[in-house]
């Protein structure tokens, strides 16, 4: 028996070493039906593609590698998958790949990879005016990286568009530092787990990342950069949210719902300057980081109207994020339990958090609470932390909330003693948010030069 067990792993390396031994280089011309190259290979071949327009519509049913380079195109003629990946530890590198079909049933793609397709690796490609970029239906252990994908283009169809990348019950997946741009969502994934979305950049999508019902995954190191949503964490439990940037997103930077269990640390969301809210020096400096052909908006509408929106999402660790410029910095609503909110800083938003609900939150946890750049309180022992608690919201934004037209009344003398009073009497406070251990200096702040290179 323990013979047995040194000559099996010998036995299935020699085995790999004669494959490999054996593989053949393939070249395909474009004059030539590709499809008929790759029923010539066998496993472990490479299919090199000569520059030229190729007709897509392509099977792989065997384990290969499909290479091109520089002017080398796979055209799907607007109809069905450009590419189906059926076998395991397919590679494809290097091709444009463009022109799916359009049908939403059918989930064309312009690579998509069955169930069978595990392992699958897709580097350095370009995908160009497909209806899914790349679709993961089941195939378990594949990689996407180093890709541009670049959906339809037409805003106002946006809802009859595909998603960049869309997983579905595929585990182990890693996508990591592709460009996306164009298209409903960048990646969308659902029922899947055990996922890594790494250092991928979005532009111009409806949600950068969206997650449903995708468990025990990673988002890091991601830039998404004025969608209509940054992250969008649904129906999902145990994540790791992690060092990611939302540069202007239009609606929410990260937006929780039913979201559980989640390690939201060292993320930065950030808006434009917002009307009379003055701009910290470091926020000034940070719109020189701009390309070009970004101009800032110096209104209202460049930044998100909330920064982070948290419905009924339990039991989560918010630790060392900036959310700086939004409309609201925080919403956050009745029916979120458990949520440890410490080590953040809310700088320069209009309104630092809204709280609809009555009881008591402390967001602070071991005598460390968050930065706050409206606070105005003393440090007089120079321990790092105020003297006295701060209080985001007051009697006064609870009436605003449920009566908006009282706006009118904001900077009335009754207004005024009415804040006086809940100032000099804290007991007239109404439930709420409340951070009794306030830090005085923010946690050091994220950069944004990656996102508006």
């Amino acid at each position: 028996m323990r013979l047995l067990q040194h000559l099996i792993p010998a036995a299935i390396f020699a085995a790999g070493v004669i494959g490999s031994a054996t593989a053949a280089e393939l070249k395909a011309v474009a004059d030539q039906p590709l499809q008929a190259v790759l029923d010539r290979a066998q496993d472990g071949d490479v299919v090199k593609l000569a520059p030229g327009v190729y007709k897509g519509g392509i099977k792989i049913d065997r384990r290969l590698v499909l290479t091109g380079g520089p002017g080398v195109v796979l055209s799907g003629g607007g109809s069905g998958n450009v590419i189906t990946v059926a076998a395991s530890d397919v590679i494809i590198r290097g091709i444009t790949i463009r022109e799916s079909g359009r049908d939403l049933q059918a989930m064309n793609s312009g690579i998509f990879l069955e169930k069978t397709a595990e392992r699958a690796v897709i580097e350095n490609n370009r995908l160009e005016g497909n209806l899914f970029g790349i679709y993961v239906h089941g195939a378990a252990g594949s990689r996407v990286e180093r890709n541009v994908i670049e959906g339809m283009r037409d805003e106002g169809r946006r809802s009859e568009s595909g998603n960049g990348v869309s997983l579905w019950n595929a585990p182990d997946v890693t996508i990591a530092e592709n460009s996306f741009r164009y298209g409903r969502d960048g990646i969308f994934t659902i029922s899947s787990r055990k996922d890594r979305f790494i250092n991928n950049r979005f532009e111009q999508v409806r949600f950068a990342v969206h997650y449903m019902y995708t468990n025990d995954s990673e988002v890091s190191g991601n830039v998404s950069v004025r969608n209509t949503v940054g992250y969008a964490i649904m129906y999902s439990n145990r994540l790791v949210i992690r060092n990611n940037i939302s540069d202007r997103d239009r609606d929410y930077g990260i937006l929780f719902n039913y979201a559980n269990y989640a390690e939201i640390d060292g993320n930065r969301v950030v808006g434009g300057p917002l009307g009379n809210v003055a701009v910290d020096r470091e926020g000034a400096d940070d719109e020189k980081e701009m390309v070009p052909d970004i101009r800032p908006v110096r209104d209202v509408r460049s930044g998100p109207e909330k920064c982070v929106f948290i419905y009924n999402t339990n039991h989560n660790k918010f630790r060392n994020n900036w959310f700086e410029r939004c409309g609201i910095g925080v919403h956050f609503t009745a029916g979120s339990e458990g949520n440890e909110i410490s080590g953040n800083a809310f700088v320069g938003n209009r309104n630092q958090v809204k709280y609809v609900g009555t009881r008591d939150l402390d967001w602070s946890k071991g005598g460390r609470g968050n930065y706050w750049s409206d606070n105005p309180a003393f440090d007089l022992n120079g321990d790092g932390i105020a003297d006295t608690a701060y209080r985001p919201n007051d009697l006064v934004d609870r009436v605003l909330w449920t009566a908006p037209s009282a706006k009118v009344l904001i900077n009335s003398p009754a207004v005024q003693v009415l804040r006086w009073a809940q100032a000099q009497f804290p007991a007239l406070y109404p439930g709420g948010v409340v951070d009794s251990h306030p830090l005085v200096a923010p946690p050091p702040k994220p950069s944004l030069a990656w996102s508006r290179r």
